[in-house]
């Protein structure tokens, strides 16, 4: 039996649980440094079944982080570099004509892993984009009429650089909602800069990683994920911060049903990774602006920073909200 079913007393499921989800995080954060909020949110994203899209300068770890969660839950790890020919079929697959059989056989494409580091994504055109939603949304992909499941877990983490703009297509309202969380690495501290050029002077550390828990391991975790329990009153929160959002004079659209579902199950995730079985404010609290900031249209964007000017309203919104006791 696995030691993440249900057993009795439940205080010691829960512990035994607590327990596997910091040594997860210690274990990516052996090799990314100086960053556990991001390595947080990033065991939420996948414990939730969402995906991460990360905007940030190159340089800053973003392939480090995917290889690092691929290794440690012992799963298989796939980096697409996005490009403007890039076609949905280099992606998803193809059927390959068998003249000695006369039939066509369908050989899986790279999105076929648990982790898929999709680099750049605003690079390649908006149909190569809209090959990623039913992969991201499904966990399918289909070709030629079949239909091909993902392996699970399957996560998808996506990144672009926010201060690129010439040949790039930006990510449309759609493509946008199928991701969870949307992170910024940042620059790391002076002291953590330090140990990186310390830990990589002999070679890459995440090459010598090892897994603390199976694929199989973390399905059952993302099943454990929607029997957190949800107050009504928490439930009520979210959906003023959810209606706020739709009222605010500063948004043009505000956040969708789809968008204060992730909240919740995001909100769920992050309870089972604080070692909770239930929700408190402070998740929602937390969670509000990587989860729906993306989300979000305003009034008088820039390209350049619309996040972090949607991020400042999400906030400000949170603040403005009254607490369930």
């Amino acid at each position: 039996m696995s030691s993440f079913q249900i057993a009795e007393p439940p205080v010691l499921e829960r512990a035994a649980v607590s327990a596997s989800l910091d040594r997860l995080q210690e274990n990516i954060g052996s090799v990314v440094l100086g960053k556990p909020d991001v390595i947080r949110l990033a065991v939420v994203a996948l414990l939730a079944e969402g995906h991460i899209l990360i905007e940030d300068v190159p340089g800053v770890g973003k392939t480090l982080l995917a290889r690092a969660i691929a290794a440690s839950i012992d799963c298989s790890f796939h980096r697409l570099q996005f490009t403007p020919d890039l076609l949905p079929s280099d992606i998803l697959g193809a059927s390959v004509y068998q003249p000695s059989t006369g039939d066509f056989l369908f050989k899986p494409g790279p999105i076929f892993a648990n982790v898929i580091l999709a680099d750049e994504i605003n690079r390649t055109t908006p149909r190569t984009q809209s090959a990623l939603l039913e992969a991201m949304s499904e966990r399918q992909v289909s070709v030629e009429g079949q239909t091909h499941p993902l392996p699970a877990p399957f996560l998808v983490l996506a990144t672009q650089n926010p201060f690129e703009f010439e040949g790039t297509y930006v990510l449309p309202e759609s493509q946008l909602d199928r991701f969870l969380i949307r992170l910024k690495m940042g620059y790391p501290v002076r002291s953590e800069e330090r140990r990186i050029l310390n830990t990589h002077r002999a070679g890459e550390p995440v090459d010598s990683l090892r897994p603390v828990l199976s694929a199989a391991q973390v399905v059952e975790l993302q099943r454990l994920v929607r029997t957190v329990r949800v107050d009504d009153s928490i439930a009520d929160y979210l959906l003023d911060l959810v209606q706020a959002t739709r009222d605010s004079p500063d948004l043009h659209v505000g956040v969708s049903t789809r968008g204060g579902l992730a909240l919740y199950r995001a909100a769920q995730s992050l309870a089972l990774v604080s070692g909770r079985d239930y929700v408190v404010p402070d998740d929602i609290k937390t969670l509000a602006a990587p989860v729906l900031a993306h989300r979000v249209l305003g009034k008088s964007f820039l390209q350049a920073g619309q996040f972090a000017a949607a991020e400042a309203i999400i906030r400000d919104l949170v603040d403005r909200l009254r607490v369930p006791s």
